[in-house]
């Protein structure tokens, strides 16, 4: 029989969970490991709230394990180090992101590129490599191997958590597809939690940015607010003809099922349309405007340790972070049902330090 949640491990531990697909959080004593030769034990202060939380609450990818302690933006203080961490000491400031572990050894894994190893861990309702299932950031504590934690900027504000998730999502696409020169006219299509990251870091390189948008009230907000050098409404076929072929790359962040065909109608020849949000159903290729241009489309999640480490000393150094609502535990619920009605500007962000009270 297997043991309960509370004894299985030796470290008590405390959190809100979610029972069933309700998604319904509420108080969870669990437990964690002991803090192994290289782990590294701290106390939770912050935790974004990801809208991937809200999926994996209502089991919306089928692939959920109850009870869920969700939070993979999570941020705190080093209470405990195993005899064999080199990376941080006790009284260091670090965060976890979306993964706690991975197999170290395939190709992926030893080019930095952890998020795409087959055998990722992610860092709540998965199992880990002792067989037990993975609690995220909606807790007390947390322990985690020293290769997956990270050491947070002393400059960069603890509530800044979502860079963790939203921050690196569109950082690395950036990054990789080559689309973070100065000078060059990247579009950004969806000014949401992905969204007005994607705009910051795209603006910090020095590209001059175009926000893509259904809503025609945003467009203050993105240029006066964020800094965005032109926004278009994307369904206002006269807005996006005159946008014919002047983007070089576009970070699409919308997870809901919208056309392809006027993005890549905007695209320069050889530009790129990388897809970061994740609708979920198919969306329509239009493969002729492809060839006609020679143009790319590609995806991206995340980024490995090394790339998420580069991001947040890029944060810190250029003083990007997020736009948050902290809030306090108890609110967790309420914040939940406002994320669905994309009621937030732009993430929430778990207050968890002051405000978790222990059962």
């Amino acid at each position: 029989m297997a043991k309960s949640y509370e004894i299985e491990h030796p470290i008590k531990a405390f959190g809100w969970a979610a029972r069933d697909t309700s998604g319904v959080l509420s108080p969870f004593n669990f437990s964690r490991r002991a803090t192994g030769e290289n782990d590294v034990q701290f106390k939770v202060l912050y935790c974004g709230i990801c809208h991937s939380d809200l999926h994996m609450l209502k089991n919306e990818w089928d692939n959920s394990k109850y009870p869920i302690v969700p939070g993979h933006e999570i941020v705190g203080v080093v209470t405990e180090v195993g005899s064999k961490v080199e990376k941080v000491k006790v009284g260091d400031n670090v965060g976890v992101g979306v993964l706690v572990g991975s197999c170290r050894k395939c190709d992926s894994c030893t080019n930095d590129l952890e998020q795409y190893c087959p055998s990722h861990i992610g860092t709540y309702s998965t199992t880990y490599s002792d067989g037990t299932t993975t609690y995220g950031g909606y807790s007390d504590l947390m322990v985690a191997n020293e290769h997956f934690v990270l050491r947070w900027p002393e400059n960069l504000p603890m509530e800044a958590a979502p860079l963790l998730c939203a921050g690196i999502t569109t950082y690395s696409p950036l990054r990789y597809f080559g689309i973070d020169k100065p000078g060059l006219n990247i579009g950004v299509v969806g000014l949401g939690g992905l969204g007005h990251m994607a705009v910051k870091f795209a603006k910090a390189f020095g590209c001059n940015v175009t926000v893509i948008s259904t809503s025609f009230n945003k467009k203050d907000e993105a240029i006066k607010h964020l800094g965005a050098n032109s926004f278009l409404i994307s369904h206002d076929q006269e807005q996006m003809q005159g946008a014919t072929s002047t983007l070089d790359g576009i970070i699409d962040t919308v997870s809901a099922e919208h056309p392809i065909a006027p993005l890549l109608n905007i695209l320069k020849p050889h530009g790129k349309l990388v897809m970061v949000g994740a609708p979920p159903k198919p969306l329509e290729l239009p493969v002729f405007p492809l060839l006609m241009g020679r143009k790319i489309i590609g995806g991206s999640i995340i980024g490995g340790m090394k790339e998420t480490q580069e991001m947040l000393d890029f944060a810190a150094k250029h003083k990007i972070t997020p736009e948050v609502e902290v809030v306090s535990m108890d609110y967790v619920n309420i914040a939940m049902e406002r994320l669905s009605k994309s009621d937030v500007k732009y993430r929430f962000v778990l207050d968890v330090g002051k405000t978790l009270k222990v059962d």
